[in-house]
């Protein structure tokens, strides 16, 4: 199924068993519960899929067994985030062959590239491959910047179809639309600012904290979208304490362990992470069950997901 890039898509995390092998149940069990609750994509081998902990052979397992077990429901896209352009390049031809439907991509791991460098990867991928691609803006994270000038550049490129905005900078998205107009599709990549991009209108939201709250994350998306603002922003606020988790160098732990707290996930990081403990884990364990203590009853709504605005 192509991705359109509209709605929410989970950013899942990548459940372990003890020994640190893959729990594929788990990993399963999340992933239902992720569709149940309505979402319209599932992103795998993400950043908080722990991308960097995983072997070549590993994210391709995880890609065949996530195909099997969404079996067409929604599009299955894979992150990219390798160190090497021809690791890249084989990455995305066998993924393509293992059954994604799209990609997102980063610009090149580790080494810091500079404009012309990140352009000249970004387009030399792109060429390997016949799927969509979602480019990921992350300059916090990863110390590179897609600036205004290169999303022109990149535009000559009809697969570079949408882009993930993790800035942090709510008003470069508004720069971007003055800019390109309906060009790319503008997927939030922030929890804490989703609401925010939601009505600055992005599209979508490649979401976090969904991990552990998926039905609360799609009636953010769903309320806002048909303009039942009020409501989404009374879920929005009780949802802000856990969403700041995901902005945080410990988030794949954080939202591991609310996904505990949830009943659909296990605390298993690989190492060199470590799951939370001491005052650092207390902290976040009471976030939780504060939130839980208060969780809202959800309104009702109809899922608009697969339609182009």
């Amino acid at each position: 199924m192509r991705p359109d890039w509209i709605g929410v898509y989970p950013a899942v995390t990548t459940n372990f068993h003890a020994d640190e092998s893959l729990d594929l149940d788990t990993f399963n069990k999340n992933i239902e519960a992720q569709l149940s609750a309505g979402v319209h994509g599932i992103i795998i081998c993400g950043s908080l899929g722990e991308n960097s902990t995983l072997s070549f052979d590993e994210k391709q397992t995880l890609l065949k067994n996530t195909v099997k077990v969404v079996a067409g429901r929604v599009p299955v896209v894979i992150c990219v985030a390798e160190s090497i352009t021809r690791e890249a390049i084989r990455f995305v031809q066998e993924s393509e062959e293992n059954g994604a439907d799209g990609f997102m991509l980063l610009p090149p791991m580790r080494y810091p590239s500079d404009d012309r460098e990140t352009v000249h990867y970004l387009k030399k991928v792109a060429s390997h491959t016949s799927l969509p691609i979602m480019l990921y803006n992350n300059p916090l994270a990863y110390k590179t910047f897609i600036s205004l000038e290169m999303f022109e550049e990149l535009a000559s490129e009809p697969k570079f179809e949408a882009m993930k905005e993790s800035t942090g900078d709510v008003r470069y998205m508004t720069d971007i639309i003055n800019k390109f107009g309906d060009r790319y599709k503008i997927m939030s990549g922030v929890d804490d600012l989703a609401l925010e991009s939601l009505l600055m209108g992005a599209h979508g939201w490649v979401a976090g904290l969904v991990d552990a709250f998926p039905a609360e994350t799609v009636a953010i998306y769903e309320l806002a979208k048909t303009g039942r603002v009020e409501e989404a922003r009374a879920i929005y606020r009780w949802f802000f304490p856990l969403l700041h988790l995901d902005v945080s160098t410990k988030f794949i732990q954080n939202i591991k362990l609310a996904e505990v707290y949830t009943g659909i996930g296990t605390e298993y990081v690989r190492e060199p992470r470590l799951p939370l403990a001491g005052e650092e884990r207390a902290k976040v364990v009471k976030i939780i069950e504060d939130a839980l203590a208060t969780r809202p009853v959800l309104p009702a709504f109809q899922k608009t997901s697969l339609v182009a605005e």
